[in-house]
């Protein structure tokens, strides 16, 4: 019983793993934008994205500094790492914020960001990562 409890109380709550998975989604989107902009369709995604032709360089650099932003810290999320829920907490502020300014068409991504930020506000959430 003794292995039981250790896992038990080793174990991230569901929020943690729910969110762990939403934002590594999330970072690899990002990543394939990135790698999607390197193609022949770079031209056309910098221009939905900027509004210009001929930027898909920015667009490649933002899409992975972005993707960096998700993924690095969702892999520490489930180790506890307060810093992770802290970077995680920002990008859904900005996220949230982002959407809204880009209303109607980014009210799925605010969304998105909002229940980021209500997961990781959360007392399961927060006891986990004070332990």
């Amino acid at each position: 019983m003794f292995g039981a409890e250790y896992y038990e109380e080793n174990r991230p709550p569901r929020q943690v793993t729910v969110a762990t998975i939403v934002v590594l989604g999330l970072g690899v989107l990002y990543a394939l934008l990135g790698l999607m902009a390197l193609t022949s369709a770079g031209d056309p995604i910098s221009e939905i994205v900027t509004g210009a032709k001929g930027s898909s360089a920015v667009v490649v650099v933002v899409a992975w500094v972005g993707a960096v932003l998700y993924i690095v810290p969702a892999l520490f999320l489930r180790k506890g790492r307060p810093w992770a829920r802290l970077v995680i907490m920002a990008v859904a502020v900005l996220g949230v914020i982002g959407g809204l300014v880009a209303f109607p068409t980014g009210l799925l991504g605010a969304a998105i960001h909002a229940a980021l930020l209500v997961l990781m506000l959360q007392t399961p959430t927060k006891d986990w990562f004070r332990r």
